[in-house]
């Protein structure tokens, strides 16, 4: 089962207790560009040599909540995540279109 998160305080809250991190990737995007969100859990997923390409100039960057946060109220999304408590720490989630 899951659940949606739109607080600040519970997704950084629920993010936090599985060691995330925000991230955020601008990309291009016609003749402009656009910001993607990202979760990060694990240094390992940071120093990952598959994350920067052609479409992905710079590749994801460490942000401050404050950062992560305007750029998901931009972009009108929540998390949506696991709340079934046999799944202990896994940090699964999506982002989807709030409303």
């Amino acid at each position: 089962m899951a659940k949606t998160l739109t607080s600040h305080d519970d997704i950084r809250q629920w993010a936090e207790a599985r060691g995330g991190n925000p991230m955020l990737m601008e990309t291009p995007d016609g003749t402009g560009s656009r910001t993607l969100l990202q979760l990060t859990f694990g240094q390992h997923a940071i120093n990952t040599d598959g994350n920067e390409g052609p479409d992905r100039v710079g590749g994801f960057q460490l942000v401050s909540w404050d950062d992560w946060f305007a750029a998901l109220e931009a972009a009108k999304l929540a998390l949506r995540v696991s709340d079934d408590p046999a799944g202990g720490s896994e940090a699964e989630f999506e982002f989807v279109e709030r409303g």
